[in-house]
């Protein structure tokens, strides 16, 4: 098992505890977090530490049985790609499954980009 995967299996397992503080010292200090939503076409970018630990914090609070599952990683030089499957229910009481990916780019042995697409099922579905 290589180095980066190593830290993706604990990225992915804190992520699963809610444990922002170990989330948090997997990336570097100029993270980036590319939110699958927003009103650019990257998504909504979000810059460094703090601002990155907000958004995961604020996507943890509202649906609080978050879990990335079935976690599958290619890894090639200072990138990787993770497809998961997402359940849990938001604080609303809506029940979301879905299956989508993050695009990583690494510096050194953290994590400086976490780019996040997923599938959006229809209401029809």
């Amino acid at each position: 098992m290589t180095t980066r995967q190593v830290l993706l299996d604990a990225f992915a397992d804190a992520f699963n505890r809610h444990d922002l503080d170990a989330v948090m010292s997997m990336m570097t200090e100029d993270c980036v977090f590319l939110a699958s939503a927003g009103d650019e076409v990257e998504g909504k970018r979000i810059v460094g530490q703090q601002a990155v630990r907000e958004a995961f914090a604020a996507i943890l609070a509202n649906t609080p049985d978050a879990q990335w599952r079935d976690a599958e990683h290619t890894i090639g030089g200072d990138r990787a790609c993770t497809r998961w499957r997402f359940t849990g229910t938001t604080v609303g009481g809506t029940a979301v499954e879905t299956i989508g990916c993050d695009l990583f780019h690494f510096r050194g042995d953290k994590i400086w980009i976490k780019d996040t697409l997923r599938k959006q099922p229809s209401p029809d579905t």
